[in-house]
């Protein structure tokens, strides 16, 4: 049986899992009468409501008599983690690109990596039903990215499938109209080479990805490189180090992937991706041989965390009202279980029993996590983040540096280059294609760029498109202003009064609502100015005999602003807290006491002093 096996990579909402849903319909993955939901690959809740893939998923399709292994991968670069794993077991890339917004920064991201490997790209220039989709504008763009990547000859050769992902349809030539989407499979047969692969030789694998199974624990995902594995086969596990001993092991199980199932099969040859069952040391990077002959592969190389954040243990007045997990073991035992698979992850016990320090790619990677334990019903806090530093040849103190690249709208431009001057950004390149978009490109400190997302979508209206990537370490950038705004703290318990709010609300922005409960030293709102201030938002109209129902009717209040995990990492300070539960996000500082607050800031006026 012919095997091919490709990586179907592009940017956000450039419709990769729409067209996989289409390949595996044509492809008979499905029976006639079966119900499958919409974007069946992004089978997490949270890809679903973001509409971003985070993990990569395996499925296959067969296409008359070859079997096509399809891994849809994450488009974020804060899961490059993912990326690097999955471009290792794969021989080609499906690179879809929007007919319209043509490609973007994140596409950049995951194509680099796949050239640099030496993958065979197939261009798919997507939604060409879309109004103002401009197909071959897009051609144009893409083979212009592929020489700016240093494609090789092979790779810019590639070919080219214009297609609608939406309606199922594919095409070679724009004259030809699309009816199913046979010539992009008919691409992938022809231009996608078979895996490498020896069937006879001694059997060779490296583990890309982790799964976990309740009933087989650690399930190791790769391609087999060399030689064929048979359940019951006694196989080495090579460690990282070259110096440790190899862990003996048996396969007790051995799946393959058959559209979106995982199939148990008595043996797979080179060239098949499997999930193997039994290997209880199993990590990623790390190479399974057979035991006569333990020849290492060379490991994965993930990129390392960039930013930190602590977890506490959840000690606000409202602990444990909402959550099911809220001890400091329970917490702990989660974070260190999420490093089985989350490669890209850190986690490190600190001086304090009840505060761990978590790192990772971004603070969009670190929100999933939070998200995904909030929703498994964990209580916790989590302070602003931190960028990691590192120290050059000489000392000197380094930081991590963002390729940031930016769409917008003309009329915004100039408050969008005065904000990032600001923020220590230098500006690389500045372009105008059209379409009354300017495209920016910056390197930025990874520090400059805390709380910037939020600015930027006020400032463009929400018109404008940002993404940005992790470049390298430079220089310390020296310091960067922080909030321009202080906050609203309450000064009592209780609960959240109409008429307190009506007060407030003229000179400040209202993060809660009448009704809500809150707590002393919980922020409810932004200030208008610099500064915190001290405000009662559970304070009551006063009983007078000139008191009537209609006059409390009359208070009209703006909504409160949502907060969103990522909305509040970026907006607190050091002395701040995010309280994250089930239920709520809140805000709170660190020392929720006003007295306690007041008394830390005289102690801080007098060290400065004094220095």
């Amino acid at each position: 049986m012919q095997i091919r096996n490709v990586a179907i990579i592009a940017h956000v909402d450039h419709g990769k899992t729409t067209l996989v849903d289409k390949m595996l319909r044509q492809a008979g993955a499905f029976r006639d009468n079966q119900v499958v939901e919409e974007r069946v690959m992004d089978s997490n809740p949270l890809e679903r409501e973001r509409g971003i893939t985070i993990l990569a998923k395996n499925t296959s399709v067969r296409w008359h008599g070859t079997k096509i292994n399809i891994v849809d991968t994450p488009g974020h670069a804060d899961f490059g983690g993912e990326v690097e794993r999955i471009l290792r077991m794969v021989d080609g890339v499906l690179l879809v690109v929007d007919a319209f917004d043509g490609p973007m920064p994140q596409t950049r991201f995951v194509l680099r990596k796949a050239l640099a490997l030496g993958r065979a790209p197939i261009v798919v220039v997507n939604k060409i039903d879309r109004p103002g989709a401009d197909p071959l504008r897009v051609h144009d763009e893409v083979l212009d990215l592929l020489i700016e990547l240093e494609a090789d000859e092979a790779q810019l050769d590639a070919p080219v499938v214009y297609a609608s992902a939406r309606d199922g349809v594919a095409t070679m030539d724009l004259d030809v109209p699309p009816v199913d989407l046979t010539p992009l499979f008919d691409a992938v047969v022809r231009h996608v080479p078979p895996p490498p692969g020896n069937t006879a030789g001694p059997f060779q694998m490296l583990i890309s990805t982790i799964d976990h199974s309740p009933y087989l624990g650690r399930l190791g995902i790769g391609r087999i490189e060399r030689g064929t594995v048979h359940v019951g086969d006694a196989v080495a596990l090579l460690p990282l180090d070259p110096t440790e001993p190899a862990e003996r092991s048996r396969v007790t199980k051995l799946y393959i992937f058959e559209g979106l199932e995982r199939v148990e099969v008595p043996s797979a040859p080179a060239g098949e991706i499997v999930a193997l069952a039994g290997l209880e040391g199993v990590e990623i990077g790390l190479t399974v041989t057979d035991v006569e002959h333990a020849d290492r592969l060379a490991g994965i190389a993930v990129e390392e965390p960039t930013i930190s954040v602590d977890f506490l243990v959840n000690n606000s007045p409202f602990a444990g009202r909402e959550g099911k997990f809220v001890t400091s073991r329970q917490v702990r035992e989660r974070l260190y279980r999420e490093l089985e698979r989350n490669v890209a992850l850190r986690v490190a016990d600190t001086d304090s029993t009840d505060t761990w320090t978590v790192s990772g790619r971004g603070e969009l990677h670190l929100s999933i996590l939070m998200e995904t334990m909030r929703r498994e019903g964990y209580e916790f806090q989590v302070s602003r983040p931190r960028v990691i530093t590192k120290h050059g040849p000489n000392g000197e103190r380094l930081e991590p540096y963002e390729e940031l690249a930016i769409d917008v709208p003309e009329e915004f431009l100039g408050a969008v280059i005065e904000k990032l001057g600001v923020r220590r950004a230098e500006m690389l390149e500045m372009k105008n294609p059209g379409q009354g978009l300017v495209r920016l490109l910056y390197r930025i400190p990874a520090r400059g760029l805390f709380g910037y997302r939020s600015e930027f979508l006020t400032d463009t209206r929400g018109t404008g498109i940002i993404h940005h990537r992790f470049l390298d370490y430079g220089a310390w950038a020296g310091p960067l202003a922080g909030r321009s705004r202080g906050t609203l703290v309450s000064m009592e318990g209780g609960t959240v009064v109409a008429f307190a709010l009506a007060n407030l609300a003229e000179r400040a922005t209202l993060l809660v609502g009448p009704g809500t409960p809150v707590y002393e030293g919980m922020i409810v709102g932004e200030n208008s100015r610099p500064g915190d201030m001290d405000v009662n938002p559970t304070k009551e109209k006063k009983l007078t005999n000139m008191r009537t129902k209609a006059s409390d009717e009359n208070i009209q209040l703006e909504p409160p602003r949502e907060l969103t995990l990522e909305g509040a990492l970026e907006y607190i300070e050091d002395d701040e807290l995010i309280e994250v539960t089930p239920q709520s996000i809140r805000l709170r500082k660190r020392f929720l006491s006003a007295n306690d607050r007041k008394k830390l800031s005289r102690e801080a006026k007098r060290e400065r002093a004094s220095l």
